[in-house]
């Protein structure tokens, strides 16, 4: 794709992800779209042939910006267990910043079928992987004991959306609550003391 092509797209996207957060998934209509992207007809079914396809490529792009960051954060830290701890706070501090596209992810893909349920089981498989991945690394470097890191990482995930899907559809309780708390519970549950001063606060 050539830039003015991207341009447009990514134009159609952000419409669409305003109408959505407005309208819901189900009184959301293609025509709606195209008069918010303020282009026309045949530009917004040329990059997205349906509706579906459109709240598909949204819930893409939020797992992309949730991706790219827990990476970013991670990046910069070494060890295992202070790899998770990042990917916590980056995960807690990208749903907010994404609030719009994190309802549509989590809240409006919720019952919406099997296509939908699939691409929100992918994206959080993804995150649980990443996890996963360095709760290993904690293990092998004997900051935590031994556990089935497969099972905890998909019981943290689990937490993780439950507590961000009330806060999106509630607004609590706020992040700046969550993660403390969040944070020593699930440390807690796989036997990490950490020291005195090893929280996200004294980074």
């Amino acid at each position: 794709m050539n830039q003015k092509a991207l341009h447009t797209r990514q134009r159609i996207l952000d419409a669409a992800l305003r109408v959505f957060a407005r309208k819901g998934y189900h009184n959301t209509r293609m025509d709606d779209i195209v008069a918010e992207a303020e282009s026309s007809k045949g530009s917004v079914y040329f990059h997205f042939p349906g509706k579906e396809q459109l709240f598909l490529s949204l819930v893409d792009e939020f797992a992309r910006r949730l991706e790219s960051r827990l990476n970013e954060a991670i990046e910069q830290e070494s060890g295992g267990m202070r790899r998770v701890e990042a990917a916590l706070s980056a995960g807690l501090a990208v749903f907010g910043e994404y609030r719009n596209l994190a309802k549509i992810f989590l809240v409006q893909a919720v019952g919406l079928g099997q296509t939908f349920e699939a691409k929100r089981l992918e994206i959080l498989d993804r995150f649980a992987a990443l996890i996963r991945r360095h709760l290993d690394e904690a293990i092998a470097d004997g900051d935590i004991p031994p556990v089935d890191t497969q099972i905890v990482a998909y019981a943290w995930v689990g937490a993780i959306n439950e507590l961000v899907m009330r806060w999106i559809q509630t607004g609590e309780p706020q992040p700046e609550r969550i993660l403390p708390t969040l944070r020593g519970m699930l440390l807690r549950s796989i036997g990490y003391q950490g020291s005195e001063h090893d929280h996200f606060g004294d980074r």
